[in-house]
């Protein structure tokens, strides 16, 4: 019988994603088969599995933590929000409909057999699976039908970890609180807690853990202070690469780790229904790049070499509120001053004079006008594209290796002049100047021979002066899940969890 633990938050954000790939990254060290799974998760950054399907970005870095390949039964149910009250339905990897929340919340129930299926699939085929919660238990007015929580807890029979994050204060509360208002069937399966992100000595906080275990009944498994390597794991949230690229005196996102001063400036509007943004994750990581991430409200400097526009799960939307911001007016200014632009996928019809949505997949059917910045249209229709891909770039003549995740198809004069050859077919597009260009695959800049020749071309272009691309992407994200897994085993009591787990 494989043995099963769900990791479950008293609040949102306190760090299930990384303590779960840390979990899987230490038990598969020691030799055991391990699968992660999240029974719902909400994000519209998204991975291609090899079966053909999409899951949250976060699984697949967990999977990698096991180092299995992402499979979509790792997260049966996945919700990408199209608007402010409703959300594309992805089961078991496809595409399931639209619905808004209230409607879902009627309907998620039914979808709870689809979610025990996978989950005896990974079951068949694993010695430890590790879950992972969604949001916390502790909203008990979403417990009818629940499949993220407690509601999955009790229906596959597992036990449950409860995780506090002490870094946003009132962590005794938010334990304690979840514990007094679950009710008895929910609150039997929590054996134990951790503490997650203390920042200074840790034996500050004993008498802190024994208030938590007498008032609960918990098992204390440790404080896990903060592990700041873990700003180069792929993030999950849009506000987790927020947190990456950090915060000027004035509050803006606008400088980038530890390079504030980088020479090579690379800015991204950040749209209501940005999608995929894993993108930028190998450019944050860069020491000689600054990644700004431009908010509502604010201008997008005059200093930058490059406007990269990132995915969109709502792009006629999105394209709306860029120009609700004015950043088509800055777009265009800052192509004015020799700048660069880059859009991928959603950001890459953008670019484009057209975008139709006849059949309305993506919200209300209609079309709209694009920035016109490159030669292209698209008609939003047929089947969504999900793969894998092997290119090879036109202009740098390096392999490239990412993924495509998107609806529509585009084309036009400037498809002459493509971004990527894969196979037989062409992708994307560049403007006749070369400095406007487009392409449906994410997960470029995470080539490593990609992105140095990139950012040494842009830098060449822009006169700016530094070393580029110098990271190892891959073997840096490796290094730090081990370096996690180390870190979760020096302070929490990994016996104790195998034990809660029944191993």
């Amino acid at each position: 019988m494989p043995a099963a633990i769900m990791l479950q938050g008293a609040g949102s954000n306190v760090g299930k994603s990384v303590l779960v790939a840390g979990l899987c990254r230490h038990f598969a060290n020691q030799g055991l088969r391990v699968r992660p799974f999240k029974p719902q998760n909400m994000s519209n950054n998204a991975a291609v599995t090899e079966d053909g399907g999409e899951i949250g970005r976060a699984q697949a870095m967990q999977a990698r933590a096991c180092r299995v390949p992402p499979s979509i039964h790792m997260n049966p149910v996945l919700l990408k929000p199209e608007t402010e009250t409703g959300a594309q339905i992805i089961v078991q990897g496809k595409r399931f409909g639209s619905m808004r929340a209230r409607e879902y919340g009627t309907h998620k129930q039914t979808l709870l057999p689809r979610v025990l299926d996978s989950f005896e699939r990974l079951k068949g085929d694993a010695d430890l699976v590790i879950i992972e919660g969604a949001g916390s238990p502790a909203e008990v007015n979403l417990r009818a039908g629940d499949i993220a929580n407690m509601g999955f807890a009790v229906a596959a029979d597992v036990p449950v970890v409860m995780i506090g994050d002490i870094d946003r204060g009132g962590v005794i509360a938010s334990l304690v609180g979840t514990d007094a208002v679950l009710d008895k069937q929910d609150s039997n399966l929590i054996k134990a807690f951790m503490i997650n992100k203390f920042r200074g000595d840790t034996t500050l906080f004993s008498e802190g853990m024994d208030i938590i275990s007498r008032a609960t009944g918990w098992t204390g498994l440790g404080i896990l202070p903060w592990f700041a390597p873990a700003r180069f794991l792929p993030a999950e949230d849009i506000l987790d690469i927020a947190g990456k690229t950090g915060r000027d005196n004035a509050g803006r996102y606008n400088t980038g780790i530890h390079n504030a001063g980088a020479p090579l400036h690379i800015a991204v509007p950040m749209m209501r229904r940005i999608a995929n943004f894993d993108d930028m994750d190998p450019l944050a990581g860069e020491a000689d790049v600054r990644l700004s991430l431009i908010e509502a409200g604010e201008v997008i400097p005059a200093d930058t070499d490059m406007v990269l526009l990132p995915g969109s799960k709502s792009t006629i939307s999105d394209l709306a509120y860029l120009r609700d911001q004015g950043w088509d007016i800055d777009i265009a200014a800052h192509l004015r001053r020799g700048g660069v632009v880059m859009g991928l996928c959603g950001g890459y019809q953008i670019l484009g004079t057209n975008i139709a949505d006849p059949g309305g997949v993506e919200g209300p059917a209609g079309s709209a006008p694009g920035l016109g910045h490159l030669a292209v249209e698209t008609v939003l229709a047929g089947d969504k594209t999900l793969t894998h891909v092997a290119a090879q770039s036109a202009r740098f003549g390096t392999t490239v290796r990412g993924y495509e995740i998107h609806m529509g198809r585009t084309s036009g004069a400037d498809c002459a002049r493509p971004m990527l050859q894969i196979g037989g077919r062409q992708d994307g597009a560049i403007s006749a100047d070369g400095r406007v260009m487009g392409s449906y695959v994410h997960g470029i800049f995470a080539d490593d021979a990609f992105r140095r020749a990139f950012l040494d071309d842009l830098a060449a272009r822009r006169g700016r002066f530094g070393t580029f691309g110098v990271v190892d992407f891959d073997a840096r994200v490796d290094s730090v899940l081990d370096e996690l897994a180390r870190h979760m085993s020096d302070h929490l009591d990994m016996d104790a969890i195998g034990r809660i787990a029944g191993l």
